[in-house]
């Protein structure tokens, strides 16, 4: 005990309160102990004396970072703490108030007092209820506050915002590598690497957590690492990183270390399962100062996990059948290959916002006799894995047929038969342009599908013309009109989808008539052109976007040699 403190005052102050009073020194060694927490604790004085808070009473050895911080900064604590003493006891766990002031004598830092008081079985239970009616609460406000989407890290990014702070001081949701896009580096043998989908942390440590692996990035776990033991063995697994010998904090010591550092003191790992399939891990990590992961604490970390990973799931196959669309999307559309010298092409396909499935939007260039080639805009009713298949199954019967050499409505009205005869079941707009560079002439026709713009070289404006347009392709009913527009060198033939010009609240017919202020000029760029139509009609898109443009090169000057023929 100090020697500024008069041990016979101290006594005389304190031996006859009911309270257990303690006074440690600055290395938490007891110092005096009075007769209540001799009770309390199961052991006389003596036994406390010369020795350390975790000494005496290891189950509690906990708290000892919550003393070191009151010695550290001065300001009190006050917990409500369970475990096991010394003394003659039932075999469940008591509960005590504990309350921690820091003591100083002449400006210097002496030690601390301890002043400890049980809580009776009335008042445990009083405490018990409102716990569980927080849980409650907690669980019930989960489902509005997590799932709010069908992006999986957006749902990961809520359940981690969700339970820091009043579960955690600091969350992370790992999840398994996607089944669909491009591959992971293999991890070496015996580790277990996930993808860092969420992290988050209460107050000034969400920063400094940051170091253990930003969303986006992939996490190495050791085999012995609480989150591996938790998929392997499918239960919560907590993780007391006070104690290190064992080695499950985390996979490298430089991480045990600054973990250390940053006050974390125990983690509760618990898979994210749904319909039995494991699709990662959230870890909750609290740190000193806050209470120890209870029984009940991990029983609810369990149900709200499988309440977070049911909406996980659903995220996962929608993410999942979107890739699968957008890979198989992309492969069709495939940059087609000019159909001739004196042709130019340039597309672009621009998919929509992330929320939004992919489209079956789909165009191709297909060279025929005599020069003239053929080239088709598409559009394939619905989303997902189903329309982009469609529009495969739409593109070949499409080819097949630009072999023969029809004009662009009897194309059309064949290929309208076929589908409606094959069963396939979903319909597609189309616009097909047959252009012949001798003649000068552009034929069009439209299977339910937005009119053409051209654009004649150094005109001020662009017309879009009016063409005659029939049912969709598939309905069965047929009746398309072709119609011949002028086309000769230099004039650029502009084709696209509905997502371009489609808007909520606006008239089509006013959204395309937009198209008409497209300028180019003489011998200027395609691909500059597609890149100021995107910008300026696909920022708000709310439906994929293809946009197609072509144009004959006029031929160059023919070169003389004096005196001779060319």
């Amino acid at each position: 005990m100090p020697s500024s403190f008069d041990p016979a005052t101290v006594a005389a102050l304190l031996d006859g309160n009911p309270a257990g009073v303690a006074v440690l020194d600055a290395n938490l060694r007891y110092t005096y102990v009075n007769p209540a927490l001799e009770r309390l604790n199961g052991l006389r004085a003596g036994s406390h004396l010369g020795r350390t808070f975790s000494e005496v009473l290891p189950e509690l050895r906990g708290q000892a970072a919550v003393l070191r911080n009151v010695l550290r900064d001065g300001r009190p604590r006050e917990q409500t703490i369970s475990g096991r003493t010394w003394a003659a006891a039932s075999g469940d766990p008591r509960f005590w108030r504990a309350t921690y002031h820091r003591l100083e004598t002449g400006g210097d830092v002496c030690g601390l007092m301890v002043i400890v008081v049980e809580i009776s079985d009335v008042a445990r239970q009083r405490a018990e209820l409102e716990e569980a009616r927080g849980h409650v609460t907690l669980l019930s406000t989960a489902a509005v506050k997590i799932g709010t989407t069908l992006d999986m890290d957006t749902t990961c990014r809520e359940l981690a915002e969700f339970v820091v702070p009043p579960f955690a001081d600091v969350a992370a949701v790992d999840v398994f590598p996607p089944e669909v896009g491009h591959p992971v580096r293999r991890a070496e043998p015996g580790v277990l690497r996930l993808r860092r989908a969420a992290l988050r942390g209460r107050g000034p440590l969400d920063e400094q957590v940051q170091r253990f692996g930003h969303p986006g990035e992939y996490v190495d776990f050791a085999a012995d690492s609480a989150v591996t033991r938790c998929l392997a063995e499918n239960e919560p697994v907590l993780d007391d990183w006070e104690d290190h010998r064992r080695g499950h904090s985390a996979f490298t010591s430089e991480r045990i270390t600054a973990s250390q550092a940053l006050g974390l003191r125990e983690a509760l790992a618990v898979p994210l399962i749904a319909r039995g399939r494991q699709l990662g891990t959230l870890t909750l990590v609290r740190a000193e100062g806050s209470p120890a992961f209870s029984d009940q604490d991990v029983v609810v970390a369990r149900e709200l996990a499988g309440r977070a990973a049911v909406d996980l799931d659903h995220a996962r196959r929608y993410d999942r059948e979107h890739s699968i669309a957008r890979e198989l999307q992309g492969s069709l559309l495939s940059e087609p290959r000019g159909p001739h010298p004196h042709v130019e092409i340039a597309t672009r396909y621009l998919p929509a916002e992330r929320g939004v499935l992919v489209g079956g939007d789909w165009f191709d260039v297909v060279p025929l006799q005599d020069g003239r080639h053929l080239k088709a805009m598409g559009d394939v009713m619905g989303h997902g894995v189903e329309a982009a298949v469609a529009m495969s199954h739409y593109r070949s019967l499409l080819r097949l047929l630009a072999a023969e050499d029809l004009p662009p409505h009897r194309i059309l009205e064949r290929l309208d038969t076929m589908v409606e005869r094959s069963g396939l079941d979903r319909a597609a707009t189309c616009l097909l342009a047959v252009v012949d560079r001798f003649g000068g002439v552009c034929e069009v026709a439209s299977a339910g599908h937005l009119p053409p713009v051209f654009i004649d070289p150094g005109a001020s404006r662009a017309h879009v013309v009016p063409v005659e347009s029939g049912p969709p392709l598939g309905t069965g009913f047929g009746g398309y009109r072709t119609t011949s527009v002028p086309c000769g060198p230099g004039t650029v033939l502009f084709m696209y989808t509905d997502g371009l010009v489609e808007r909520r609240g606006e008239d089509i017919d006013v959204s395309v008539a937009r198209l008409a202020s497209l300028t180019l000029p003489s011998g200027g760029s395609l691909e500059e052109l597609l890149d100021r139509v995107l910008d300026r009609f696909g920022g708000d898109a709310e439906d994929d976007i293809a946009v197609l443009a072509s144009r004959i090169r006029e031929d160059p000057p023919v070169q003389r040699k004096p005196g001779g023929s060319a």
